[in-house]
């Protein structure tokens, strides 16, 4: 049995290095690597060891004996109970160095073509780094010493709530209905789902603001389709909050980690709240998938277009397209446009989007990328650029082949993942160039990030 470094409970001296994936400082203690919560780098530290392996350990961090220059008070009263932030202590200026580096990391482990040569280009932030998350899901419980409803975040890796009544990257809208409706909760004394038990009804809130439209939508996420004091609840909420113009409730009746299940009622005003970006409208029903952050989105989408650079007359696949946004925005200057997505009602809002603008040079399909781009070479269509927007998987192998045996002259990668990027311009970096790498900062105060790759062919 390999004989361990450091043990639990021991405390020790450490000098922080670097941040990790995750935002936690990083340090090595007799050659074995420390990951240590809200330590900095260039920071000596006193850390007492809470997980102890042979390969690595966990810390927490007891003292500051060096502190950094870029730290500061994080402005959140409970930022270091709730599990939704990782760097409120960390200068802004310094989020986006930080942003930067860890792409940089990403490439050093997978190590593509040529990497050591990429230009990787300053993080683009935001002027204003906070109350820009435009959609909360807050889980609710009784507390069992005030007997009060509360709304919050889990802490994390834990399923102890942190109630929340003033979260600093939320939308003030989003926060104001939250508050609202979690008193009405309480006036009203509604069955609260109890985890352990596995008993009462209301299990999570949710509210999303289209920020150019000011449409708010609510929805009640319950155990089953009851729903006690339904019409004074609808009621109260149409005095009290007029700007909410919909009001749905979706069924979640199994244990799981999944906040939604499949099942959505319609309870009262519209089904589905309008959004717009790049003068593109769309409808965000509950379960729609759309950025966090409209206004690094209409950023992010903006480099992935530059990066595009499209020409007169060139045909372009927009894969995983979701609704049409990137395609649809290039629509006017392309031969045609061609996207996919798996999800039926993303596609048919694309082709509504593409018909209200006009466009008849739009063809969109449902399926996925990798099934349906081998299938269009097959049948002769060759585009002359391609942008992906993948999961944060990354891209699907046989897609990887599909492009890698007929590249077209010109790719766009948009990545939330910066791990899975860097494993897929492995391949990638065989048939193309890495002409830039452009981070942009979609989530301030977290350790998540964004970038939009340019390649073009060999």
């Amino acid at each position: 049995m390999t004989e361990l470094v450091v043990k639990n409970g021991q405390k020790i001296p450490l000098k922080i290095k670097r941040l990790g994936i995750n935002g936690e400082g990083i340090g090595y203690f007799k050659r074995l690597i420390i990951f240590v919560p809200y330590a900095l780098p260039k920071e000596e530290v006193v850390v007492k060891i809470t997980k102890a392996t042979p390969r690595y350990a966990e810390g927490e961090l007891i003292t500051i004996k060096k502190t950094s220059k870029d730290r500061v008070v994080a402005p959140c009263p409970v930022y270091y109970e709730c599990g939704g932030c990782q760097l409120q202590h960390l200068a802004y200026h310094a989020q986006l160095d930080f942003k930067k580096d860890l792409l940089l990391q990403a490439l050093e482990k997978f190590k593509p073509s040529g990497y050591r040569s990429y230009s990787l280009l300053p993080t683009i932030g935001m002027d204003d780094p906070w109350h820009y998350r435009n959609k909360a899901q807050f889980q609710l419980r009784k507390n069992n010493q005030t007997q009060q409803i509360e709304a919050g975040l889990y802490q994390a890796n834990s399923h102890q709530l942190v109630a929340i009544n003033d979260c600093l990257v939320q939308e003030p809208q989003t926060q104001k209905v939250i508050n609202t409706v979690v008193q009405l909760l309480n006036k009203y004394d509604l069955p609260i789902y109890d985890e352990r038990a596995d008993s009462g009804i209301f299990r999570t809130l949710m509210v999303r603001v289209g920020i150019k439209t000011g449409e708010l939508q609510v929805v009640f996420i319950t155990r089953s389709q009851k729903f006690p004091q339904k019409n004074a609840m609808i009621r109260e909420i149409n005095q009290q909050l007029p700007e909410v113009v919909s009001i749905m409730q979706n069924v979640q009746p199994t244990k799981t980690s999944l906040v939604m299940g499949d099942e959505t009622i319609h309870l009262w005003g519209k089904e589905a709240i309008k959004e717009q970006i790049n003068e593109v409208t769309f409808d965000l029903s509950p379960r729609a998938f759309f950025q966090l952050n409209p206004k690094q989105t209409e950023v992010l989408y903006g480099e992935g277009i530059k990066a595009l650079a499209i020409q007169p007359d060139e045909t372009i696949v927009d894969a995983y397209c979701g609704v049409g946004t990137i395609g649809l925005s290039v629509a006017s200057q392309a031969k045609e446009v061609r996207g996919m997505d798996t999800i039926p009602q993303a596609i048919e809002d694309a082709r509504e989007n593409a018909q209200r603008l006009g466009y008849q040079n739009t063809h969109y399909e449902v399926g996925t990328a990798e099934e349906l781009l081998p299938k269009w070479l097959n049948e002769g269509f060759q585009p002359d650029g391609i942008i992906v927007d993948p999961p944060r998987t990354g891209l699907d192998e046989k897609l990887i082949q599909a492009i890698m045996k007929n590249p077209p002259a010109k790719m766009v990668y948009i990545s939330c993942n910066v791990s899975t990027l860097a494993k897929d311009l492995v391949q990638l970096s065989k048939v193309f160039n890495v002409d830039y790498l452009q981070s942009v900062d979609m989530f301030p105060q977290t350790a998540r990030c964004e970038v939009v790759v340019k390649l073009t062919k060999r």
